[in-house]
């Protein structure tokens, strides 16, 4: 089923059928849910009872018996009504933080589980929409529509029992006006609940055209598209505006219609009752009874029509979250156990004939072979589009191979569990991520319980010591969001040491001296000496400077795998090899 025929599917359920949603939602939390029902039932009945006291008052105003019994009565039950209401508002209110706070658990979760491919296709501002807009407005119709939708129509039932008990002519007028209510609001539902859902999805469009914006604030001030960005979100936010006034416009109408019918129907009764008061059996007691329940109908019913109503806008935010909570996430089996690192003549790594497109009918790898020994330095070089980073993102396991094999340590990816995987590799991407936090937390991030001499050793080895030393507060300085304050290779190397502190068995390094100058690049490749003897490194590189000194370099082109070997090997072998040292003006590289 499409999303439009989903959304259409969505905007035709009944009343009920939303009701069902929302009690399903509740979940663990329908214990809280009945007791507050419970109580607000008991102060709705405590309230029921207090005409009937009113009109022992009255009746007895024309005698001789004593007043104040009934009127300290009266004034207990309102005591007590407004006591048991208090404390079943607070079970609801409760209830819904309750049902909030385990949606955002389980939503938080979801995301950040989701199968990669599903974030090429979502936008990260509107997946956090769901987590907070739609979530919030969920919290008002569990905290107050479905309560209200049963206290209220219980409530009006026995009003209007009581009523008919009173005076059934009188009741019959009731009865028609708020029958004409009724209607009416019917009509309204479809609409309210149509311009509800156009009015969320606008809203996760706001949120996701702001992430893209100050995402890419840098860009968006150099090439002065301020104002074309600003245009931008503002038709968003014009939408969201639009279908709020819609929705406002039929809730006015509905909220009218209950009001005239309610307010009619009162005055029907004072007039028609007063003339009935001397011509008939039913004394001043009996009309100012009648009065009352006519006046207390007012709140119940407006209740149901307000909880239906809720419920209603509330179903765009149920159809959203049920979306993103049927998005397929990566398996969550048990984690196959961390296996031992096997001899020496066992590679790391191992590639067998893979292929893998993004999107069919478009291949990225095209029968990709190699391998990386343990302890050695591999290079992946090829231009830009081969296929490097896709290679990258398999070994990962962000993604998997449409065919092909690929094997840790000799064990077949697909026998080991995603986190038995990544349990032995690092990577360090091209984004180079920084997190808010300090230095320490993101050196550190891998593994939190890591020593400080650890730290200091990974610390040393990414020659960070000038960073940690410029930073005030040293290791425990802030580098502000998104690393701020770090320049793009202060930042690469934060992440390489990030990913050297986990000391995997196979280090991923992706573009690692895309923004080093010549002198950090040299002491980088020397560091990376050091770090051979204690893993097998995969790396990719267009500064073959780089890579020359490699143990083996893996050429890249269109998918394929056209030559592997030493770099001097590979200038008189591999025509890609050597069109890209000559653009580099590499000369062979000397023997050491």
């Amino acid at each position: 089923m499409t999303a439009s025929a989903e959304r259409g599917a969505t905007t035709g359920r009944s009343t009920r059928a939303a009701v069902l949603a929302v009690w399903r939602l509740v979940g663990r939390h329908r214990g809280a849910s009945a007791a507050a029902t419970v109580l607000s039932l008991a102060a709705s009945a405590l309230g029921l009872a207090q005409p009937l006291l009113a009109k022992r008052v009255v009746d007895a105003s024309g005698g001789r018996q004593p007043l104040w019994p009934p009127l300290l009565l009266l004034a207990a039950l309102f005591a007590a009504e407004a006591a048991t209401g208090a404390v079943g508002r607070f079970l609801l209110e409760r209830t819904g933080e309750g049902v909030v706070r385990q949606l955002r658990h389980t939503l938080v979760g979801r995301l950040l589980r989701l199968e990669m491919r599903e974030y090429d296709h979502q936008r990260g501002g509107d997946l956090i929409a769901r987590v907070t807009a739609d979530t919030t407005l969920l919290r008002e119709v569990v905290a107050q529509a479905l309560v209200d939708l049963v206290t209220g129509a219980l409530v009006a039932a026995g009003a209007l029992a009581l009523m008919a008990w009173l005076d059934p002519l009188l009741l019959l007028l009731v009865a028609a006006t708020v029958a004409t209510a009724a209607a009416v609001v019917t009509l309204l539902l479809q609409g309210i609940r149509s311009a509800a859902e156009r009015m969320q999805t606008s809203v996760g469009a706001v949120a996701a055209d702001l992430e893209r914006a100050l995402g890419a604030l840098p860009m968006v001030r150099v090439y002065r598209a301020e104002s074309r960005e600003a245009a931008r979100i503002g038709a968003r936010v014009d939408d969201a505006c639009a279908a709020g006034v819609r929705a406002a416009r039929f809730a006015a109408v509905m909220s009218s219609a209950v009001e005239l019918a309610v307010q009619g129907s009162f005055l029907l009764v004072l007039v028609i009752g007063g003339l009935r008061v001397h011509g008939s059996g039913h004394s001043l007691g009996d009309l100012v009874a009648f009065l009352l329940y006519a006046s207390y109908l007012v709140v119940p019913l407006s209740s149901v029509f307000r909880a239906v109503g809720l419920i209603q806008r509330g179903m765009g935010a149920q159809l959203r979250i049920e979306e993103t909570l049927e998005l397929p996430v990566e398996p969550t089996g048990l984690a196959a156990p961390p296996f031992s690192r096997p001899q020496a003549d066992v590679p790391a790594l191992t590639l067998e004939d893979v292929h893998f497109s993004y999107r069919p009918g478009r291949p990225v790898l095209r029968g990709v072979s190699f391998t990386v020994p343990q302890r050695h330095q591999v290079a992946l070089v090829g231009l830009s589009g081969a296929g490097k980073s896709t290679v990258f993102a398999l070994i990962a396991r962000f993604y998997e191979p449409d065919s092909g094999l690929l094997r840790f340590h000799g064990h077949p990816a697909p026998d080991l569990g995603r986190a038995a995987c990544r349990n032995q590799l690092a990577l360090v991407d091209q984004g180079s991520q920084v997190v808010q936090g300090t230095l320490y937390d993101n050196i550190a991030y891998g593994r939190p319980d890591a020593t400080d001499d650890e730290v200091r050793r990974v610390v040393r080895l990414a020659r960070l010591e000038q960073l940690a030393e410029r930073l005030p507060g040293g290791l425990h300085g802030a580098v502000g969001e998104h690393g701020a304050t770090l320049s793009g290779g202060e930042r690469q190397r934060v992440a390489l040491a990030r990913a050297l502190l986990t000391r995997p068995a196979l280090l991923l390094l992706d573009e690692p001296t895309s923004h080093l100058d010549a002198l950090n690049e040299a002491a980088l490749t020397a560091a990376l000496r050091d770090v051979t003897e204690e893993c097998a490194v995969l790396v990719i590189a267009h500064r073959l400077s780089t890579v020359q000194h490699a143990d083996r370099i893996v050429v890249l082109d269109e998918g394929r795998v056209t030559a592997c070997g030493r770099h001097e090997d590979l200038l008189t072998t591999s025509p890609v090899y050597r069109s890209l040292a000559r653009a580099q003006m590499l000369r062979p590289a000397p023997v050491t």
